[in-house]
């Protein structure tokens, strides 16, 4: 097998991960959706989340990467667009109108910001290299922040002592995918894939031993890492 080849390998395997990541809301917003009502949850991550998404997709396309060298990185992150929109849409309809307010006016400037950096980029510079540079800080940027939202729940976990909140199938996807996307980063020699995760890379293993450290013989469903307000 050829480096190429691994690499798209494991962008494949990589995808999987990340699926998990971003579909592990599902069952919480199902209940939302039961319950009519979006309790107590924030949408900040789902909001950061769908920027990350959009950065990560934009810097798929041919428009940004040489050809489709990115494919696997497009096509998973076009699902998240997808999902995250999904989620902070059904957030909106079952929250109160204060609440809609607070989402509407964090989402419109993340919208604006990822829609005019895109426009400029691709209007202003027209060789891949600066696209890549630009799109792909943008992506190091938003990936710290989407790692970094789990750390509230890690503060929750060492005060109860009780790992309730960090539902350990996500704490190890996390580990997984930033350990999968930074190998796939690694081997094409792109640092704006393997950077961001490489901080993801300890920060998920440090989510699994402090999971293990106060497991306690609770429903690991009960709540995702990212939904807490």
């Amino acid at each position: 097998m050829d480096l190429e080849a691994l690499r798209f390998a494991v962008g494949v395997v990589g995808s999987g991960a990340s699926f998990v990541l971003y579909a592990a809301p599902i069952l919480t917003f199902r209940r939302v959706v039961q319950n009519r009502s979006a309790e107590g949850y924030s949408c900040a991550p789902y909001i950061l989340a769908l920027f990350n998404t959009l950065t990560y997709s934009l810097y798929g396309l041919p428009s940004v990467s040489i050809g489709w060298e990115n494919v696997p990185l497009f096509a998973i992150n076009g699902l998240g667009v997808f999902l995250e929109m999904s989620f902070i849409i059904i957030f909106f309809r079952y929250s109160s109108a204060q609440r809609r307010r607070v989402v509407f006016w964090m989402l419109i400037p993340v919208l604006a910001v990822f829609t005019i950096a895109a426009w400029v980029t691709l209007r202003a510079f027209h060789d891949h290299p600066r696209r890549k540079a630009i799109v792909g800080t943008m992506g190091i940027i938003s990936t710290m922040f989407t790692y970094a939202s789990p750390l509230i729940v890690v503060k929750q976990v060492l005060k109860t002592k009780s790992s309730e909140f960090m539902p350990f199938s996500l704490s190890l996807s996390t580990f997984l995918a930033s350990s999968i996307w930074m190998t796939y980063g690694l081997l094409g020699r792109d640092y704006y894939v393997a950077a961001p995760n490489i901080l993801g890379c300890p920060l998920g293993f440090a989510q699994l031993l402090i999971y293990f450290m106060y497991r306690k013989k609770t429903d690991d469903s009960i709540q995702e890492p990212l939904l807490l307000a």
